[in-house]
């Protein structure tokens, strides 16, 4: 009867290892002595670039490369989307379930995205199959550029340059958003958005800001404007002014009635108006029935 010869365990160890380092040797040297490679290169250092800009949580490009998310579904969003150009059947989205599984962000290999691109967090953001997004764009976790049905062709947004989208944000359908644009965290966009503009609400309503800053995007959430209570401050003071406007109108009824002469005339006197607030405020009706 034979024996079976056990392979020492640290041969194969060592064997992985070594495929390793050939597999490194190989990548480094693609990137440093072709063409193709000292393109990939310079747009790999972009996007680490781009993340110590915005992200003051970033210590060094180690620590980047290894445990930023939005990094790791970049890269392999320019792998399934190279595979997708050229036609590869099944192997593109292969690729883009495999990140959207290891980083939790889904990108479909025919998007389109600028160079200077930065997914902060990353988790639960997803960008569909026509979108395009500019340069210098920051987006947050739980963004979806999205469609809004079963419609074919264009159908997903398309995102200008030095665009930030808040955390939470919704952009659907084939809108258009300019640049230097800020979507408010939890906005739902559904409509274009014009250049230098910050959107907030549900449904997204733009607030024209002058001066927006052109360079690194930023977003300050603490100052966001809200139109809703804006609109809701003018309607309260215009009340006011309504209500002091008809309390003067009455005094200047009450001084025109006691003017009138003592006698028959005076017995047609009307009675003084009840003010509207103690109506409004009395629990019991006018027929005696009580409100409450």
């Amino acid at each position: 009867m034979g024996t079976r010869t056990r392979r020492p365990a640290g041969n194969a160890s060592g064997s992985g290892a070594f495929t390793a380092l050939v597999l490194a040797g190989a990548a480094f040297g693609f990137l440093r002595t072709t063409e193709t490679g000292k393109r990939l290169a310079a747009v790999m250092a972009r996007d680490i670039q781009a993340i110590k800009e915005r992200d003051p949580a970033a210590r060094n490009d180690l620590e980047i490369v290894t445990c930023y998310p939005g990094l790791h579904a970049l890269w392999l969003h320019r792998l399934s989307g190279a595979l997708w150009r050229r036609g590869v059947p099944l192997a593109p989205r292969l690729v883009s379930q495999f990140a959207r599984f290891i980083t939790g962000i889904e990108i479909h290999p025919g998007a389109t995205l600028g160079d200077g691109l930065f997914i902060d967090h990353g988790a639960g953001v997803v960008i569909g199959e026509t979108a395009e997004v500019g340069e210098n764009v920051t987006i947050y976790q739980g963004v979806t550029l999205g469609g809004t049905g079963k419609e074919s062709g264009k159908r997903h947004p398309t995102v200008g340059d030095n665009v930030v989208i808040g955390a939470g944000s919704l952009l659907l359908g084939s809108i258009k958003v300019g640049d230097n644009v800020k979507v408010g965290s939890g906005s739902v966009v559904v409509h274009d958005v014009p250049s230098d503009t910050t959107v907030v609400g549900n449904p997204g309503r733009p607030v024209i800001s002058e001066g927006t800053k052109v360079g690194i995007p930023d977003i300050d959430y603490t100052h966001l404007p809200d139109p809703v209570a804006e609109a809701m401050k003018c309607l309260v003071r215009r009340v006011v002014q309504l209500e002091n406007e008809l309390e003067e109108v009455r005094k200047a009824s009450r001084s025109s009635l006691e003017l009138l002469p003592e006698g028959p005339v005076a017995s047609h006197r009307p009675p003084r108006p009840v003010p509207a607030e103690e109506i409004a405020c009395d629990p019991v009706r006018l027929d005696g029935i009580p409100d409450i």
